[in-house]
């Protein structure tokens, strides 16, 4: 059991067509020999409860078919399983067979958004590693788990949006720069302190804090150019109170990966977050791969473990891949 896979279909990821497709694909993982069980999911938050029970039936390796919401359930189930048995999150591998609208976290990983090239490297068994980042709402004594990215201010408004209009029935990559105008035209600035490392690195007014295991979010953006999934570290950006005109002058740099070098953006990097409001009214919400999961203050940090993940790069030195 442990070397197949325990395939997680999301029923309402992407669209009838993408989900044809996925069928299609099972007759080639078929074709390449490999040993595989499919469950589907029935509702939200199914996936992370389907990833729990595969972990304690001895399951190591999960694939969700879905986007980034599916990655995310499926990771949070994983390592909820782990807590259950005292599994080691370095005996799991992870992957994604995408057909979701906002497939980010795969592009970390050198992977496209055709579901039938991950069946090869489920084949092969190509693996890179991925840091396990823990999120706590301290307000509220709730955690998650992320795989891609979190933030608050403009970048959880994005998601808000975004999700909105994925449960109207909106799933073309246009609904991502929607979200980004309009929130760019109605976002108001809160006010916080963000610590890293114990050190503050920023006080005051603000419109967006970015945080990424991963360099991509809202379907193609780079709020976080420089990270890496496997380097033991949490990217940030800050993007402090400014002149409207300006900030949207720097929307290209957002796309480019260059936003890092904006005299607008404040970025570094850390193993331990901490964003923490001045005030009640900036007690805004938070996202954690584009699902809105809490409000401040919350806590972003590294646990030091990792586990595998299906890539197409040329594994690091250190990736956990066994």
């Amino acid at each position: 059991m442990s070397g197949d896979w325990y395939i997680i279909a999301n029923a309402h990821a992407g669209s009838s067509k993408t989900i044809g497709l996925w069928e299609k694909a099972q007759k080639e993982i078929d074709a390449h020999g490999i040993g595989y069980k499919i469950v589907r999911t029935a509702h939200k938050g199914h996936a992370r409860e389907l990833a729990r029970e595969a972990v304690a039936l001895g399951w190591r390796k999960l694939l969700a078919v879905g986007g980034d919401g599916s990655i995310h359930e499926v990771l949070g189930g994983v390592l909820e399983g782990c807590a259950d048995t005292g599994a080691d999150p370095a005996e799991f591998t992870l992957g994604v067979a995408p057909i979701g609208s906002g497939n980010d976290w795969i592009k970390s990983f050198g992977l496209s958004d055709d579901a039938f090239k991950v069946i090869p490297l489920m084949a092969v068994k190509a693996t890179g590693g991925e840091d396990v980042v823990r999120v706590e709402f301290g307000g509220e004594g709730s955690h998650s788990w992320m795989a891609n990215g979190a933030g608050t201010g403009f970048d959880a408004h994005v998601c808000e949006r975004v999700n909105r209009q994925k449960e109207a029935g909106l799933r073309s990559k246009m609904i991502y720069l929607d979200a980004l105008m309009h929130t760019i035209f109605h976002i108001k600035a809160i006010r916080v302190r963000v610590t890293g490392d114990g050190e503050e690195r920023f006080c005051g007014e603000c419109y967006s804090i970015a945080v990424g295991n991963g360099k991509y979010s809202g379907g193609g953006m780079r709020q976080v150019p420089l990270a890496e999934p496997d380097d033991g570290l949490i990217d940030v950006l800050v993007v402090p109170k400014a002149k409207l005109s300006k900030l949207v002058a720097e929307v290209p740099r957002l796309f480019g990966g260059t936003i890092y070098e904006s005299a607008l953006a404040l970025s570094f990097r850390c193993r331990e977050l901490r964003i923490e409001p001045l005030d009640e009214a900036s007690r805004d919400i938070v996202e954690v791969d584009g699902e809105i999961e809490g409000r401040l203050p919350v806590s972003v940090s590294l646990d030091g473990r990792r586990l595998n993940v299906l890539s197409a790069k040329a594994p690091s030195s250190q990736s956990v891949a066994q």
